[in-house]
């Protein structure tokens, strides 16, 4: 699906339940409508919403750093903050009842309220029991911002705090100014601390460096961040503790810098000091918030090796799992947990639950939610929400009605995200009216779509034939501030797959003046309607089109002529080029490439030409694609003589390499016009370029230059093509055939006038019959061979090997290996896989797996053509757990991927 882009106009966001946590360092649910967390960070207790349980509350806060530890005791939730002055608040809850699966979806939120007074706090439930609402005047600390930016400070402020300071004061009475201090300035906070240092304040004194290290933390000031944890051990004799190093990493986590994060934990642990419960969260809540999957991993392992218990630290490992659609391991990491013996929280139990709605498991988030009932929990809005999602995936509308009907007996209301999901689940399952009936809920409850809803929407509109509901999808995302561009994707993605793009304009009236505005619109437009051989429309479009970019059209007009090219609608590609604006002396030389490729197709080599000579005419350069075409035009219009001449001025250019294509061109070219010389000169082109040969590039050499290029070059070059595992075609055989036997190689082998025999004509000859299944012709070839008294080669050998072993000749296959060892030559390379390709066939695939062993004994490496064959051998004869484990060990060693052929 295109990305959505959606304007919007600037103010205070909407407050919605998936942004109930401020703080960007939450370890919380990854789930459309619910992020929540409760973590203690940089020594402080810190978080960031609520959830209600039947008996008690997972307290989440503001991210407030002063409020020290929080507990729950007797059904109320407990903080501290600085001064030790306990916090309470109380949340009235139902009842734990045991219930079954029909009934669960009745269970009421509790609601209610408490006040803190300190601070005139007041916390209560919202109508609905949608969220907890805290009430409250803003505090962030004395000159901070809840970023932990400064604020201005007044003079006085700090005057105050220092009026009392002197060398003479104690320890604890500057570091009671330096906390005040750190609250109102970092820069007044750190010169006081270098006071302090001179006055000799800091000698043991941790609590003032884990100040001071925060405070140039917000600075992100690291150089000086790593100086001060030297000197903390070297000058101060303070010990280095997770504090240390929890407020480097608070301020990193709150900024996103996940980067210098994973830096101070890999040093705290090379400095072998132990984190704590607040390192672990930090850490993982980064993770999860930037994605960092392996990081992650790295933080949890070390967790669960120091016996850290941090159960946010579990969540988020899963939720990052699921959001990567690793649903394996979130399953395993849930199963790490129990056998770890850590109890869910309900933010824990919420991640579990998505994990199985997620995959569409419903009958293992049905269990979960049962769990959570049975553990004290009261289902929100968030749960419900998440069911409604997994029935949705699971195709089960039915189910996620009732969990939607189940909202007003819960005593909640449905929130954006229940009715988006639901119009979700309805479109995935093309139930039509219900769809309908689900969006137009969701936009009556005041609440907007996005964009998944809007793709959801036009595709189910353009499945059921229904323009007029589609005008109105379009209205709303026009409404909700969709670009052009992002309206005109959904359109004609959903109207080109079911085949009806005709009537992608009609719905887009209403906006078609703002397409011929925008270039970007007018091109997704144009080519899609091109493509689907909508070429009057598409051609009208670009005759009315408002804007006026030059560049961008031309690559425009040239992604059209060329989608018409390769559907072969070289008609259409003509029109387009014809309407396109042209320019006499500068064109488009991809475009004109682009057209004398068409014409010369359609065998219009006339027209062909004159955009040529217009193309010469202009002050382009011709590269070497073009000269690849303007070859091409000539060869398809046998004018040899013209192509020659193209080729040498070319040929002048010594900046231009030709590719693979362009050679194979001038080969043929060449071979046609009996060049010799430039064929063999070619021939040395192609070495020196290093243009990588395929099995076409090898036949090609051959039967082009065969007869340009000594006897024993050819030799070398057919057999490097064997050895690569290309095969020979039947003229390249020829060809060999006739360049042996006018060269009177087989004469003097059959008069046996004692001149020295060629070995490779007698080679060739023998693949040549072996492989054309001619055996007489091979037997009366290897009789020759040793009436003439042949030393056999490697070569000579591993065709006899291949011959035979593709018949499935074992016995044939033992002697020839048994008289290659009698004459003292070892098997090489090619010999091994030829013989483990010979028992493949023999369907010996033990003694296969034997010669592999053999070769490691004797220092062959195995090549991508052995493993080939060994792992064809073991699924012939279907042995294919051991050809999975050979294919594993190949990639593993890092062969290149097989299918090469002996």
């Amino acid at each position: 699906m295109a990305a959505l882009r959606i304007q919007t106009s600037a103010g205070p966001p909407e407050l919605r339940r998936r942004n109930l946590a401020s703080n960007p360092v939450h370890v919380g649910l990854d789930l459309v409508g619910f992020s929540s967390w409760m973590l203690p960070v940089g020594d402080h207790w810190c978080a960031g919403s609520a959830a209600v349980t039947s008996h008690g509350v997972g307290y989440v806060g503001a991210g407030r750093k002063n409020c020290h530890r929080a507990c729950l005791k007797n059904g109320v939730v407990c903080s501290f903050d600085d001064s030790g002055v306990r916090v309470s608040m109380l949340c009235s809850s139902l009842p734990s009842e045991d219930v079954s699966f029909s009934s669960k979806m009745s269970l009421v939120n509790s609601t209610g309220f408490a006040q803190k007074k300190k601070g005139s706090k007041v916390w209560r439930r919202s109508q609905g029991g949608k969220k907890l609402v805290r009430h409250r005047a803003p505090k962030h600390g004395l000159g901070k911002d809840r970023h932990g930016h400064r604020s201005s400070v007044k003079d006085d402020d700090t005057d105050a705090v220092l009026s009392g300071i002197s060398k003479e004061s104690s320890i604890e009475e500057c570091n009671s100014a330096l906390i005040r201090l750190e609250k109102l300035s970092d820069e007044k906070a750190l010169k006081f601390f270098e006071w302090m240092k001179v006055s000799g304040k800091l000698k043991g004194n941790t609590h003032a460096y884990h100040l001071a290290l925060k405070a140039i933390a917000w600075k992100e000031d690291w150089k000086m961040a790593e100086l001060l944890l030297h000197e903390m051990v070297a000058d101060s004799d303070c010990a280095l503790d997770a504090r240390a190093f929890n407020g480097l990493i608070y301020v990193c986590a709150k900024r996103r810098l996940d980067a210098w994060a994973t830096k101070w934990f890999h040093m705290m642990l090379e400095r072998e000091v132990q984190p704590n419960l607040s390192t672990v969260g930090m850490l993982m809540g980064l993770y999860q918030k930037t994605g960092k999957l392996s990081e992650a991993e790295f933080t949890f392992e070390k967790m669960r090796n120091c016996n850290i218990k941090c159960v946010n630290a579990y969540s988020a490992m899963i939720t990052l799992y699921t959001r990567l659609g690793l649903f394996a391991k979130s399953e395993d990491t849930i199963n790490l947990m129990n056998n770890d013996g850590l109890v869910p929280n309900m933010e824990n139990w919420l991640v579990r639950l998505n994990v199985y709605c997620q995959q569409g498991k419903m009958e293992e988030a049905e269990l979960v939610l049962q769990s959570i009932v049975d553990e004290g929990f009261t289902l929100n809005v968030i749960a419900y929400n998440t069911l409604i999602t997994g029935y949705g995936k699971s195709s089960d509308m039915q189910k996620a009605n009732k969990v939607f009907d189940s909202f007003g007996s819960a005593g909640l209301a449905p929130d954006e995200t229940t009715y988006r999901s639901m119009v979700e689940g309805f479109g995935r399952a093309n139930i039509y009216e219900e769809t309908i009936l689900y969006y137009r809920k969701l936009k009556g409850a005041g609440f907007r779509p996005n964009a998944s809803n809007f793709y959801t929407m036009i595709n189910l509109l353009a499945r059921h034939d229904d323009n007029e509901t589609a005008a109105e999808i379009l209205q709303d995302m026009r409404a909700a501030g969709c670009q052009c561009s992002s309206i005109v994707t959904f359109l004609v993605r959903a109207y080109g797959a079911v085949g009806r793009m005709h009537k992608v304009l009609p719905i887009l009236q209403s906006c078609f003046d703002k397409i011929l505005l925008d270039a970007t619109s007018c091109s997704i437009l144009v080519t899609s309607l091109v493509q689907n051989s909508l070429l009057e429309e598409a051609l009208y479009i670009l005759r009315e089109k408002k804007w006026k970019d030059s560049a961008f059209e031309d690559n425009l007009y040239h992604i059209l002529i060329c989608s018409c090219k390769e559907g072969g609608n070289y008609n259409d590609a003509v029109r387009i080029y014809n309407q396109m604006p042209k320019s006499e002396t500068h064109p488009n030389p991809r475009i004109s490439c682009t057209m004398i490729d068409v014409f010369s197709t359609m065998e219009r080599f006339a027209d062909a030409e004159t955009i040529l000579l217009e193309l010469k005419a202009s002050a382009s350069v011709l590269d070497m694609i073009a000269y690849s075409v303007i070859v091409r035009m000539y060869i398809k219009a046998r004018r040899l003589k013209d192509a020659c001449s193209v080729l040498a001025e070319m040929e002048k250019q010594k900046e231009i390499i030709p590719d693979k294509y362009l050679f194979l061109d001038m080969l043929r070219t060449y071979q046609k016009c009996g060049l010799l010389e430039k064929l063999a000169d070619t021939y040395y082109w192609i070495r020196k370029s290093q243009v990588k040969c395929d099995e076409a590039m090898y036949n090609c050499i051959i039967n082009c230059c065969g007869r340009a290029i000594p006897v024993d070059e050819l030799s070398r070059i057919f057999d490097e093509m064997l050895q690569q595992g290309h095969l020979a075609n039947t003229v390249t055989f020829n060809v060999l055939l006739d360049i042996y036997g006018k060269a009177g190689l087989f004469n003097r082998a059959e008069k046996d006038a004692g001149f020295p025999v060629s070995l490779e004509a007698y080679n060739c000859m023998l693949d040549a019959y072996g492989k054309a299944g001619r055996l007489e012709e091979f037997a009366s070839v290897l009789q020759k061979m040793k009436r003439a008294k042949c030393k056999f080669d490697h070569y000579t050998y591993n065709i006899m090997i291949n011959i035979y072993g593709r018949r499935g000749w074992i016995q044939d296959v033992s002697n020839v290996l048994a008289e290659l060892k009698d004459r003292g030559v070892e098997p090489d390379l090619y010999s091994y896989n030829t013989l483990i390709k010979a028992y493949g066939i023999a369907r010996m695939p033990e003694d296969a797996v034997k010669l592999m062993q053999e070769m490691r004994v004797k220092g062959i490496s195995p090549d991508r053509v052995t493993y080939a064959n060994l792992i064809a051998a073991l699924q012939r004869n279907e042995n294919f757990l051991e050809a999975v484990k050979w294919s594993l060990w190949m990639k593993q060693t890092g062969v290149a991927g097989c299918g090469a052929r002996t």
